[in-house]
């Protein structure tokens, strides 16, 4: 049955829209200073080149995510050595995972979006559904460190950090229109408005993507968005950036004639305002506020097959509110600061799975220093920490150290010691799913008593970077040792009278050690060719449900692109993984290969500056995905993109 789709705020936002879009005079955007020297902003929170960072980092550019043909951020996480990424929304959406196994969830890594942390408070800390915030088009680049980062960001930074970096509005002048279409009911399009002068600019884009799903899913996926943002310039010192949206995944989720997981359509919708405030206190100085509300909406009900006057529900509400600070300045020439502090509260509401309709309300206080220490021209010390007080988990000192050292021109060596927490998610902690039955208690499946503690992580690294301009070459090599205690699972909790299965709790059952290398290497061979290659070898102590472990894996992934005469553009993708772990399943994952093609040209359509592409994904045969009843085939589809 179709369904009517509808963004609450559409409305109202078009209405900005019929602004007249004035045509500004030449302006300058953070672009500009990121096209020769690759520069990260997130892993320290200090811009800083990548090999004066405290870590290995992926930047997937606009150049990237144009050529790859991927239709969402989840899909271009194949590009990043040591990440497993799935494109099933039988979870909550496609997602990846980093050294861990994949899971419903994914929650052991930080996503940000513009600096605002997006990773769902309902979803146990998910980062899926915070991948789906912004339509790629509106993407400059997306920053993956690529190691522990709770020295920055805190609890969620476990295992690493995504940063989602959307395009200057400067870049995003004018109207821009694309629709696609093609196999397995591929229906995508965009539309998007850029107006404004040197004091004021806007951007205001709708877009939705759409098709049948995995084979084997119960029905197909819809994304839909729509995001405004406007940056207002206040005299000479002082940037305001404003920010709101909404999205809204619809997919089909479940089997059908499954008890505990009909086939039912589950809707999470996602609604946020953001307000960032820059003041330039000098040349070497300069403060920043953020503040910004979240509000999440699960919908997710069908009736109990085995007695349909019971409905399963879980679905409900939560919303986390987020207010931050931070000072960097530049004390003298060999040392660069930053420090700041963060309040954050996180509210859930849901009597089916908590059963109550109390609020559980989490708050976080947060304050963090770094500094960039140059002790001498080619060495150079990050340190920095963050101490994290929690009503969930208490007090944490998430500590970082790294040491730099350039041995020669475009040679840089690291090394360094970081540990990271994790606290327990609500539903890991306060879980209490139970279901009735005229009044009478018929079964319980989740009763977390409480008996868990915050995950840690500790991790020593070295690292190689070779920056190679006269030879096209750069190259990013990690060597890595995460040691990795408390980590929390689920243990079968007896029920006596109630149910047939007992219940699920929630402990600290495991401790595992996590080793291995990976490697990025990005070529310039010739003349507008690029290739990107990377690579990445775990070993894992880690255990399937005690039965038998992780061991060793491996993953590769490889990107050719090259512009060709007459506005012709050609990029050939491949992804190769070692078998794995089903998520939805307790038994292996057979090993897949995966191969992409794009060709595009640019023209003009109209009268408009225009691209069409075509784009075929997975040439070779199916491959299952989360679980062994779920097949990515192939598929493809056409774009035409019109910009002026």
């Amino acid at each position: 049955m179709k369904q009517t789709y509808k963004f609450t705020w559409l409305a109202v936002l078009c209405g900005l829209a019929g602004t007249p879009a004035a045509q500004p005079a030449a302006a300058v955007s953070e672009k500009d200073f990121l096209e020769d020297v690759p520069v990260v902003l997130s892993v320290s929170r200090l811009p800083q080149r990548l090999d004066e960072t405290p870590g290995a980092v992926t930047i997937i550019d606009r150049q990237m995510i144009r050529m790859s043909g991927a239709r969402d951020v989840a899909d271009l996480l194949r590009f990043v050595p040591g990440f497993r990424v799935s494109n099933s929304f039988e979870s909550n959406s496609p997602q990846g995972s980093y050294h861990t196994n994949q899971s419903d969830y994914s929650n052991h890594m930080q996503v940000l979006v513009d600096g605002r942390s997006v990773y769902s408070t309902y979803l146990q800390g998910s980062t899926g559904p915070g991948l789906q915030t912004v339509a790629l088009e509106d993407i400059e680049r997306i920053e993956v460190h690529r190691g522990s980062n709770s020295a920055a960001y805190g609890a969620r930074a476990f295992l690493g950090t995504i940063n989602i970096v959307t395009r200057d509005t400067v870049d995003t002048l004018g109207t821009q229109v694309q629709v696609a279409g093609g196999d397995n009911g591929i229906q995508d399009g965009l539309v998007r408005l850029g107006w404004g002068d040197e004091q004021a600019r806007y951007r205001l884009s709708a877009d939705g993507r759409a098709d049948d799903g995995l084979r084997g899913a119960s029905g197909g996926a819809r994304v839909q968005r729509v995001n405004l943002r406007a940056d207002i310039r206040v005299g000479s010192r002082d940037l305001v950036e404003f920010r709101t949206g909404q999205s809204v995944i619809d997919a089909g989720v479940g089997f059908a004639g499954d008890s505990g997981n009909n086939a039912r359509t589950r809707q999470i919708g996602t609604s946020f305002v953001q307000l960032d405030w820059r003041r330039a206190l000098g040349v070497d100085e300069d403060l920043a506020m953020q503040v910004s509300h979240t509000e999440e909406v699960i919908q997710d009900r069908f009736p109990y097959v085995s007695a349909p006057p019971v409905v399963i529900d879980f679905g409900g509400r939560a919303t986390n509110q987020n207010l931050s600070a931070q000072h960097t300045l530049r004390a003298n020439r060999a040392l660069r600061l930053v420090w700041g502090g963060e309040l954050r509260r996180e509210t859930i509401v849901s009597r089916p799975l908590y059963d109550t309709d109390a609020a559980f309300l989490t708050d976080f206080s947060r304050v963090f220093a770094n500094a960039e220490w140059r002790l001498h021209s080619d060495l150079l010390l990050n340190a920095g920490a963050l101490f994290e007080r929690s009503t969930i988990a208490g007090d944490h000192l998430s500590p970082r150290l790294m040491l730099n050292w350039r041995v020669a021109q475009g040679h840089t060596l690291r090394y360094g010691l970081t540990t990271a927490f994790r606290p327990p998610s609500n539903f890991e902690k306060y879980a209490n799913v139970r279901y009735y039955l005229n009044g009478n208690l018929a079964d319980v499946t989740n009763v977390s008593r409480g008996n868990v503690v915050s995950e840690k992580v500790t991790t020593r690294e070295l690292g190689y970077l070779a920056e190679l301009p006269g030879s096209g070459l750069n190259l990013d090599v990690r060597v890595f040792e995460e040691a990795v205690r408390n980590y929390i699972k689920t243990r079968d909790y007896p029920t006596p009278g109630i149910g047939t299965d007992g219940a699920k709790d929630y402990v600290n059952d495991e401790d595992f050690n996590i080793r291995g290398y990976e490697y990025q290497l990005k070529w310039r061979p010739w003349q507008d060719g690029q290739l990107i290659y990377g690579q990445s070898v775990v070993d894992s102590s880690q255990a399937y449900n005690g039965d038998y472990l992780v061991g060793r894996y491996g993953s590769q992934s490889m990107m050719f692109m090259q512009r060709l005469t007459r506005g012709f553009q050609f990029s050939l993708m491949h992804f190769q993984a070692d078998a794995s772990q089903f998520v939805v399943k307790d038994q292996r994952a057979p090993a897949y290969e995966r191969t992409d093609i794009r060709i595009a040209r640019t023209t003009r359509f109209g009268g408009w500056p225009a691209e069409i592409s075509l784009v075929v994904q997975n040439l070779g045969p199916k491959y299952q995905d989360f679980g062994p009843s779920f097949y990515v085939r192939q598929q493809a589809y056409m774009m035409l993109r019109l910009e002026n």
